[in-house]
């Protein structure tokens, strides 16, 4: 159904009067962020920050906050998480013959983000059906908070709160968040510890012997010296500025999504906008690299584009968490969060040393940093093993995305794991997902894409030594 309702003027002077306080509190995040260095040590985003200032600001804090304006940031968020899928495929090329000398390597990354993601899907299901459900009457939907919070990430838990509304459970729009929240912490902290305990132990290919991670060498505010335009006027301003016009292309692939969405609610019920909108910029594209105006396409201004998009995503997501509902889910959410964390442990240190047979540190690192937190934290963790970008790491699971980020990691597949769930129950779906983890392993296996892990350097000097 086409809306054609108008909006009445009182609501929109009431959402720009929000928006003008998330901006404030974004501003306030970008200098406790300055200010505060053990918050740069830790790379936690102003965004962040922003959002848990506006928590603390809110009903749930010192009350400054309406419950009806940090309500509407929650409604934000779930809108502005389309404007970041949107573009995701917009201005995509491919380039086969310079990238074929990684593609096996390209390859090893799409088994292993598959992996993730059937990990966080399947052993908290499977944990939560039998353990966690029946002690706690918990919704079915519980444990899927868990991949749309960890490798969906802040973005992906805000868009899945129109999902879990239509599918009778409110609760799990907090609950996603809450679940990104800690995940991004968590995978900043512990994957810092993880670089600095690799490079003692030998694991880092890169790094060495006493060398301390050196990306606390980037200024939060850049000096006027070395600051750098981030994008590029594609068009003449005197016809059409170039952020209106990719503004534009983002919109139509919004357009598109949002009839495709309704063509599916007849079939399948709770799938969000912002997955099939990346489908819809995907479409985009396709027509668009058909034409001579391909060239018009300025990926780093949808880059910017998104980026806008998901800071603001990230304040509002965060401070409209409902913390009675956090308070209420307290002990099965942590249980299923700590659970989680020594999964990904395993997935990092076992299955990585196995999935890449060279570099796997820094090749398992940004997957280990994706996974726990966002694609950002990922690259921040592989750019501080990884100083100079000399491995192919950040290459080959760049190339991977194409092929795995409409599907999982807040995909497609992510966002019908809650509406599977309410079909065939937790345990069936946690069970599938498993078994599809174990084909995949099998099959990486069969085809030498799994091998015994090597011995780090440390190791190989003491069996030298030994060996003398």
């Amino acid at each position: 159904m086409i809306p054609n309702e108008a909006i009445a003027s009182g609501t929109l002077n009431a959402l720009l009067y929000y928006s003008s306080v998330l901006g404030i509190l974004l501003v306030i995040g970008v200098f406790i962020r300055i200010k505060i260095k053990v918050l740069k040590k830790y790379f936690i985003p102003a965004s962040l920050i922003a959002g848990f200032v506006g928590l603390l600001l809110g009903p749930y804090g010192v009350k400054l906050f309406s419950e009806e304006m940090v309500g509407t940031w929650g409604s934000i968020a779930g809108i502005l998480i389309t404007i970041v899928f949107a573009p995701m495929l917009i201005g995509m090329k491919s380039d086969g013959k310079k990238e074929k000398g990684t593609s096996k390597l390209v390859i090893r990354h799409l088994i292993y983000s598959y992996a993730g993601s059937l990990l966080q899907i399947s052993i908290p299901l499977i944990v939560a059906a039998l353990i966690l459900i029946p002690l706690w009457d918990l919704n079915a939907m519980f444990a899927t908070i868990i991949e749309v919070g960890w490798a969906g990430g802040h973005g992906t838990a805000a868009g899945m709160t129109e999902a879990y509304i239509n599918l009778g459970w409110e609760d799990g729009a907090s609950l996603g968040v809450t679940s990104a929240t800690l995940g991004i912490v968590i995978g900043i902290i512990s994957g810092i510890v993880m670089i600095n305990h690799g490079v003692k132990k030998g694991y880092t290919s890169i790094l060495k012997g006493n060398q301390a991670m050196s990306s606390q060498s980037d200024e939060d505010a850049i000096p006027l010296n070395k600051q750098k335009s981030n994008a590029v006027n594609t068009l003449n301003p005197d016809m059409v500025e170039s952020f209106a016009f990719h503004m534009g292309l983002i919109l139509i692939a919004v357009f598109i999504g949002w009839f495709m969405q309704q063509f599916l609610a007849g079939y399948v019920q709770g799938i969000p906008l912002f997955p099939l909108a990346m489908i819809g910029g995907l479409l985009v594209n396709m027509v668009i690299s058909k034409t001579k105006y391909f060239h018009l396409i300025d990926v780093n201004t949808l880059k910017r584009i998104q980026g806008l998009a998901l800071d603001f995503l990230i304040i509002g997501a965060v401070a409209s968490i409902k913390v009675p509902i956090v308070v209420q889910y307290w002990l099965p959410l942590l249980i299923l969060t700590v659970i989680t964390f020594f999964m990904m442990l395993w997935y990092f240190y076992y299955l990585g040393r196995r999935m890449f047979n060279e570099e796997w540190f820094e090749n398992a690192i940004v997957h280990y940093g994706s996974y726990t937190g966002v694609a950002a934290v990922g690259l921040m963790l592989l750019r501080t093993a990884d100083p100079e970008m000399k491995t192919d790491s950040g290459k080959a699971y760049a190339l991977r995305a194409p092929f795995y980020s409409p599907f999982l990691g807040g995909g497609l597949l992510t966002a019908l794991v809650p509406v599977l769930v309410i079909k065939y129950g937790a345990l069936s779906v946690g069970i599938g997902s498993l078994a599809i983890f174990i084909v995949i392993i099998l099959l990486a296996r069969l085809f030498g894409l799994y091998n015994k892990p090597q011995m780090s350097s440390n190791h190989q000097a003491s069996y030298s030594e030994m060996s003398k």
